[in-house]
């Protein structure tokens, strides 16, 4: 890529200044400057005086952002033609902190992943209303199927201490590439038990997925941008369950239209042979470290696990019930609810991306605690009126629940060494799933008996507010600081000071 500009001679000083804005420069000599720290595979600056009172500034640049550099070409390109300035202040779409071509590629490879972690994570929520309706299942089996996938958490748990052993690369492949097949077998499953079996496995693999990106994602990008990082894995995974609501209008074709959305997982595989073919191992757990016991950090885990109990137990009936909620409750159909979840959560990005830049530069906690309390009352209301005012509230708690995510997610792989990372990881995804089962199994009853999820979602929503309470007064604050620096005995064991 290409980018020329002309300048008046006067700003020729100005001109020779490093860039410290989209990229960290340093100079060659000559008007010629380098990148020091940037995500391209190939950049050039070059200033040159012409003859007629200009001064030509000449800039190439390729970006190392593998996939998804369409998004970004065009805001580097805008802000590559702005001159440098010795006062440079980094654009609000762009990291915290410059990362290099390796943080930037590994992104992208972890992003592609994150689409199937999406999408296979989501396939049996979206489907569960019209899944129970072929096989004749009521609220509370729906609740309990869903409650009972759940047990894939095992997997996360697996996958994290081999991780911590064997290292990220090959436990994240097999992840990807079992979710796709396991996903796929839900097309030919005969009955609920048979579903539910596979669909274990899958969200199992899938769940599995999603804490080694974090992970990974954790350990490769600058101290000032993992939440940031988190944030854009969370958009891209939100976009693989938003492609599994695209294709929900097929649960309308037929009684069995449903099984045709399961099998357009196995496209999933075409990514995961992708990614298998690129992405290294992590840097950091490729350096010397220590493998520590949970004990020496019991107070962390149980802190992390109290909090992503209590919110599971609102936030996984909140979401799951949310179609037959609307398809039930309020009479939706198929289409009907897809254009309800893509206009009221796709703006959720909003939040997300807002949530992980505020809280890499102004702090977890305070992002953390407000976008949890706003987005849970949210929510509520959204399940107790009808109209367009469900609508709001749906939007309302999707932007200022988006917050949280990337604020609160990034603990998981700040708080603990590389060494038990994994293993800590999964711990967490095992309890937290036990949570989401308990809120499942629970609304999904109350439900049943009181013929509306209004009462029981509200219940439920003590637990979410009793978490935003904990973030303020517990949660210690990591912004800013690099995981040796949070884990010392990672800077011990390599020998080294806190890293990046």
């Amino acid at each position: 890529m290409l980018v020329r500009s002309a300048h008046p001679r006067e700003v020729l000083d100005d001109l020779h200044v490093p860039r410290t804005d989209v990229v960290i420069e340093r100079p060659l000599g000559d008007g010629v400057f380098a990148s020091e720290r940037g995500p391209f595979s190939l950049y050039e600056r070059r200033v040159e005086p012409l003859d007629d009172g200009l001064v030509l500034e000449t800039t190439r640049f390729r970006l190392a952002i593998p996939f998804w550099w369409f998004l970004f070409v065009g805001p580097y390109r805008a802000a590559l033609r702005r001159p440098p300035s010795r006062r440079a202040t980094r654009p609000w779409w762009a990291p915290p902190d410059p990362w290099d071509a390796r943080a930037a590629t590994v992104l992208g490879l972890l992003c592609l992943l994150a689409l199937v972690a999406g999408y296979v994570g989501t396939l049996l929520t979206q489907t569960v209303t019209y899944v129970a309706k072929d096989f004749g299942a009521s609220r509370g089996d729906q609740g309990t199927v869903l409650a009972t996938v759940r047990g894939g958490a095992l997997v996360a748990l697996a996958a994290g201490m081999l991780a911590d052993r064997l290292g990220r690369r090959r436990p994240i492949i097999v992840c990807a590439a079992g979710a796709c097949v396991f996903a796929s077998f839900g097309a030919v499953a005969p009955n609920l038990a048979v579903l539910t079996a596979t669909q274990l496995a899958a969200v199992g693999a899938a769940g599995a997925l999603g804490v080694l990106i974090a992970i990974v994602s954790a350990e490769e990008v600058p101290r000032g941008s993992r939440a940031y990082a988190f944030s854009l894995i969370t958009m891209v995974g939100a976009l693989g369950a938003g492609m599994c609501v695209w294709v929900l209008p097929l649960a309308d074709t037929g009684d069995r239209g449903w099984r045709s959305i399961y099998a357009l997982a196995l496209l999933g595989l075409a990514l995961v042979a992708v990614v298998g073919r690129r992405l290294p191992e992590s840097r950091r757990f490729q350096q010397q470290h220590t493998e520590p016991g949970l004990a020496t950090h019991r107070r962390r885990l149980w802190l992390l696990a109290s909090a992503g109990f209590l919110i599971a137990v609102f936030a996984a009936p909140a979401f799951q019930f949310q179609n037959d909620f609307l398809r039930q409750d309020r009479g939706f159909s198929a289409a009907r609810i897809t254009a309800f979840t893509l206009l009221t959560t796709t703006p959720a990005g909003i939040g997300i991306v807002a949530g992980g830049r505020l809280a890499d530069v102004r702090g977890r906690r305070l992002v953390g605690a407000i976008g949890l309390a706003g987005g849970t009352i949210a929510t509520v209301l959204m399940f107790g009126v009808a109209g367009w005012p469900m609508w709001a509230w749906s939007l309302i708690g999707g932007i200022v629940g988006g917050l949280t995510v990337p604020a609160l997610g990034v603990y998981r792989p700040e708080l603990f060494p590389t060494g038990l990372r994994g293993k800590a990881a999964g711990v967490l995804q095992l309890i937290t799933v036990c949570g989401s089962a308990a809120g499942l199994i629970f609304v999904g009853r109350l439900a049943d008996r009181w013929d509306n999820f209004a009462g029981p979602i509200a219940i439920v929503s003590i637990a979410s507010l009793f978490v935003a309470v904990l973030v303020l007064v517990a949660f210690p604050e990591t912004a800013h600081r690099s995981l040796e620096e949070l884990n010392p005995e990672d800077a011990i064991s390599a020998g080294t000071s806190a890293s990046p």
